[in-house]
């Protein structure tokens, strides 16, 4: 399901990744950091696709929240896992969402 955001403008936090190998520990640290995250006032969610190559973008209200983030302590704990076992590349990018569009099929019978 792609997520539902608030009027722009609001932020993207795009996070693209190249794993080294598929790990159970992997996943199992995402979907904690997620619990972490969907506890912040300013986050608003996530859409990500993964196999080898994976990208999630995750949406904030506000750069003071994306830093909160980034300073959160058991997101830095993962990056460091990540370097140290999961990614053989990985890149951050951060733009403010001035406009956005939703299509959705209707499924009525």
């Amino acid at each position: 399901m792609i997520t539902n955001t608030q009027k722009p403008p609001y932020y993207a936090v795009i996070f693209t990744s190249v794993l080294n190998q598929s790990d159970p520990e992997y996943f199992r640290i995402n979907y904690q950091l997620r619990k972490q995250a969907d506890k912040l006032e300013g986050f608003l969610g996530e859409d990500s696709a993964r196999n080898d190559y994976g990208i999630s973008v995750s949406y904030w209200r506000d750069l003071e929240t994306i830093e909160v983030w980034r300073k959160n302590i058991e997101h830095r704990l993962a990056k460091e896992k990540g370097k140290e076992s999961f990614y053989k590349e990985y890149k951050i990018r951060i733009a403010r969402v001035e406009r956005d569009y939703h299509f959705k099929k209707n499924r009525s019978l």
